[in-house]
């Protein structure tokens, strides 16, 4: 006798079967059955309710982020799908795997024309969203929907990670399905690399180096990066958002490339006669505006799975390699001893490193060093947007086992108190949530739910009075017009110790970080207050190469360097 059951307790046993813990979203009538259908099963999986949908996509973005399993967000018809939005955007820009599902109103009353609107709160989510996601299905029939997850599902963690959006109407919900097997497409196998062929390439270099890109954090690849890095004598430079795959005090590590990056990593670069780039788009902010001053007497070895980033061709001297970095990793271990010894460059490397080690040392870089000195291995740390986050990037002191969330591609303000929940909910271990005082505000609801939750949650909010990076530009470019980014001009904070005890938290107001103000145990804020105009350094100028960044180094150097 086959077995019925509801379509929207299936969904939850679909997740649970592909062990999803935790799912994030906001109550509405359009999703109602679902919401009853998860308190149903409240013993194998966690429904968290956020205060707004765009925290409950951010907080599904941070759990995806720590670990190997798709995050989930809900969110009912109309608004509430809207508003997931902004977290589907970041999932598809950063490659992150996370299964929206939509509610709708009765399929009865869906429009059949051109009206505008026929059901209350009815907003086609399928076609606004199609662009930003890997896949997107709105289900009519109740019997599709055991195809559809498993589809969904299936796209959402394959290839380039992202994310997927079911749309479904409120009697669909309802209605009564059989249970099957579902009907699995046959995955395509990707194309095996050559791993001789790419150990040729470094050993006929005499200046190589590699890449580390966010693509290894979404391949679960960490753990292989980190044992690449210890058997090789090539210098490690990384994106912004992989800063994090090898500690910081590892003597292979020279910082990341780009605008904001470290001047080490982009000397190096800039001198190197092959560039190895493992899971990286390099993107114009890490190669800059233009393209040929990026390692210029260099082959650029790009290595992806995703072959419409190696078609975005970043130099006329790019070797495109398309390939699963697992089959890279897997392969290279086996010939490793085939690897030549380059010392020697090594040892230039580490001279570039110890000539540029005292320059950019600004008060706010300090800061965020450290305050990595007290923050243990096994914690989290989400940045937001802003200066905040390129400040951790250039300058906290990570870990080994640590993990550093980033909202990167899409960098949407707001990011990190809710994808530090996500985070908090995958590991079960404390997180750092790191914020400016503007990106703070904008998901600032969500105190309630790490209150109301007694999360292990710190936060820090840098308050610079001011949104430091647009006030930056207008310094630069608009004549000290700080309209809108500064306190008095349009722009204001609260007393943040208000909203603390609004939300019963504990918090403390500090300038200096002479003593540890963390507290794990529980909620705390920690509002780390700056005074005077804030800076990143170094930084790129449009049109000058990499490794020139301002503000400028002295030129003697500069050319001492650049002959080495």
């Amino acid at each position: 006798m086959k077995k019925e059951i509801k379509l929207s307790d299936y969904i939850i046993e679909f997740l649970i079967s592909k062990n999803v813990t935790d799912a994030f979203g906001y109550p509405g009538g359009m999703v109602a059955h679902l919401i009853d259908s998860f308190s149903k099963y409240k013993d194998k999986i966690n429904n968290h309710i956020n205060y707004h949908e765009q925290a409950s996509s951010f907080a599904a973005c941070g759990y995806a982020q720590s670990g190997n399993i798709p995050g989930v967000a809900y969110a009912t018809s109309g608004p509430g799908a809207t508003n997931l939005i902004t977290g589907i955007c970041n999932a598809y820009y950063d490659s992150i795997p996370v299964i929206f599902i939509t509610g709708q109103p009765n399929s009865k009353e869906l429009k059949k024309n051109n009206v505008r609107q026929n059901g209350f709160q009815e907003t086609n989510i399928i076609e606004i969203v199609k662009p930003i996601t890997k896949y997107t299905r709105q289900v009519l029939n109740k019997d599709d929907i055991i195809d559809v997850l498993e589809e969904a599902y299936q796209t959402a963690i394959s290839g380039r990670p992202g994310p997927v959006l079911i749309d479904i109407p409120t009697n669909v919900f309802d209605s009564m399905i059989e249970i099957r097997e579902p009907n699995t497409k046959k995955k395509a196998k990707e194309k095996e690399i050559d791993i001789d062929y790419i150990i040729n390439l470094i050993n006929l270099s005499s200046k190589p180096c590699i890449i580390y890109g966010n693509g290894i954090k979404t391949s679960n690849l960490k753990s292989e990066a980190k044992a690449f890095a210890k058997e090789v004598d090539i210098p490690i430079l990384s994106s912004m958002l992989a800063v994090d795959i090898i500690g910081s005090s590892h003597p292979n590590n020279y910082g990341f490339i780009g605008a904001y990056g470290s001047r080490t990593a982009n000397f190096i670069a800039a001198k190197s006669d092959l560039v190895l780039v493992l899971g990286s788009r390099l993107s114009l902010r890490q190669i800059g505006a233009m393209k040929e001053n990026f390692a210029p007497n260099a082959k650029i070895v790009r290595i992806d799975i995703d072959q419409e980033e190696l078609n975005n061709i970043v130099s006329d001297r790019q070797i495109s390699i398309k390939g699963d970095l697992k089959d890279f990793f897997s392969k290279v271990f086996k010939n490793i001893d085939k690897i030549k010894n380059f010392q020697e460059w090594k040892c230039t490397c580490n001279e570039i490193r110890e000539k540029l080690k005292d320059i950019d040392n600004s008060k706010e870089k300090k800061l965020i060093s450290k305050l990595s000195e007290y923050i243990d291995n096994d914690t989290s740390i989400v940045t937001d947007v802003g200066q905040n986050q390129v400040w951790v990037a250039q300058s906290f002191l990570f870990k080994d086992n640590q993990n550093c969330l980033f909202s990167g591609g899409h960098g949407a303000m707001g990011y990190s108190l809710p994808a530090s929940i996500g985070a908090y909910y995958k590991t079960k271990k404390p997180v750092l949530s790191i914020n400016g005082d503007g990106g703070f505000q904008m998901n600032i609801q969500e105190l309630q739910f790490i209150s109301m939750n007694n999360l292990p949650i710190n936060i820090v909010i840098i308050n610079n009075h001011a949104l430091g990076m647009i006030r930056h530009f207008q310094e630069m470019y608009f004549g000290n017009n700080y309209s809108c980014t500064v306190e008095g001009n349009g722009y204001g904070n609260p007393d943040f110790s208000k909203v603390a005890a609004a939300y019963n938290i504990d918090y403390i107001k500090i300038k200096d970080l002479k003593e540890n103000p963390f507290d794990f145990t529980k909620p705390k804020i920690i509002e780390l207050e700056i005074i005077g105009n804030t800076y990143i350094s170094p930084k790129l100028q449009y049109r000058k190469p990499n490794q020139d960044q301002e503000p400028y180094i002295d030129r003697e150097l500069f050319d001492y360097l650049m002959n080495l």
